[in-house]
């Protein structure tokens, strides 16, 4: 079977570095917010075009964290996508905030216009969580308008954007901070969970710093009600040795099979995502989702399995439907959640990862284009 990913060939690939960085952990002799965290800090800030990386236990503390540190609470009504994991709305919701869902563009990320036009509205609204969804990035130049003409704080999910790029500028500068998480199926994932806040703000530093820490801003000393959510030493030294020097190969790798899939890809019932310029350089697709006529999924995902091609859905049921959140009853619907429901209803996820083989590109190929729909 072609698999979503490859976990097998990865730890091939990384064992003796992970070997070598565990050793280096275990002779250090710090195993809480050591040296290992401090200097990964530095090289991911570097890698992501920040001043400041502050390691998180995982991508939904980083954005908890960060909507904390820019005074965001309880009563708060923050912006966002309807489209995208649960998390992005659950930390809006731990941080006792509103959130308020507009609609997706024709890429399934949230559509910059209506978001404008709600924020002209409703000026009240303390923050913008846009997520870079699929490995996409929305239009940066037409974010950071957005950002000064309204003047909502906005924060990035760049959880599944590390390394993209809009026109020459890099996920997660735009924001005052940007969330990423390191679950292994990310662009750059560790071995368990991990995640990180990106800044320039060196007050939302240390705010973020303290949260993350229980709240002290000095050792014992309790400004605030904070997380346990540090980023663990030993990930952050497999983080150094073994993963974040391949991200680049990883991310040519997924930039190079989203490429043949675009070109080689012709079946007529299948809508594919745009490459953005002429090598799709922008984009680091985390996920390669195409989207199949109503009524469609399960007949294709069958069809592909048959033919030795798993593939997964990215979601298929939006936020706002979610159990847990009618349950809670504390949201809003701005707009009609047209385009949302459909990529909801549609979007099927392909195969892409690093490891893939040319032989293995091929039968996902050959499989999409021999699946005759209904």
């Amino acid at each position: 079977m072609v698999l979503l990913n490859d976990f097998v060939r990865q730890w091939a690939d990384v064992r003796d570095d992970v070997a070598a960085a565990v050793e280096k952990f275990g002779a250090s002799g710090h195993y809480i917010l050591g040296p290992g965290v401090a200097e990964f800090e530095r090289r991911l800030a570097l890698e992501c075009k920040r001043e400041y990386a502050v390691g998180v236990g995982n991508g939904l503390d980083a954005l908890e964290i960060g909507l904390r540190a820019i005074g965001c609470g309880p009563g708060d009504r923050v912006l966002t996508t309807p489209l995208s994991a649960f998390a992005t709305t659950l930390a809006i919701l731990r941080a006792g905030a509103i959130p308020c869902f507009v609609d997706v563009d024709a890429n399934g990320l949230v559509d910059l216009d209506l978001a404008d036009q709600v924020l002209a509205q409703e000026p009240a609204i303390k923050a913008f969580v846009p997520v870079h969804l699929y490995g996409r990035t929305l239009n940066l130049g037409r974010l950071r308008a957005l950002m000064d003409t309204r003047g909502s704080q906005v924060i990035e999910d760049c959880a599944q954007a590390i390394g993209a790029t809009y026109g020459g500028i890099p996920a997660g500068t735009v924001g005052v901070a940007a969330a990423l998480s390191f679950y292994p199926t990310k662009n750059l994932g560790c071995f368990g969970d991990g995640g990180a806040l990106l800044t320039n703000d060196a007050a939302l530093d240390r705010a973020a710093r303290a949260l993350r820490n229980y709240g002290q801003s000095a050792r014992y000393v309790h400004d605030q009600v904070g997380l346990n959510s540090r980023l663990d030493e030993m990930q952050a030294h497999l983080l150094l040795a073994a993963l974040l020097p391949r991200l680049q190969g990883w991310t040519d790798r997924r930039r190079l099979i989203a490429s043949a899939y675009c070109r080689r890809i012709t079946n007529p019932a299948l809508e594919l995502p745009s490459i953005e310029g002429p090598d799709g350089s922008g984009a680091v697709w985390h996920l390669f989702p195409v989207l199949v006529a109503q009524g469609e999924r399960a007949a294709f995902q069958a069809s592909l399995e048959s033919r030795g091609v798993l593939t997964a859905v990215h979601y298929p049921t939006l936020i706002s439907d979610q159990r847990a959140l009618r349950d809670r009853g504390t949201f809003e619907i701005l707009t009609p959640l047209v385009r949302a429901q459909a990529f909801a209803s549609r979007e099927v996820s392909l195969p892409i990862h690093p490891y893939m083989t040319e032989a293995e590109i091929e039968l996902v190929v050959d499989a999409c284009n021999g699946w005759i729909p209904t």
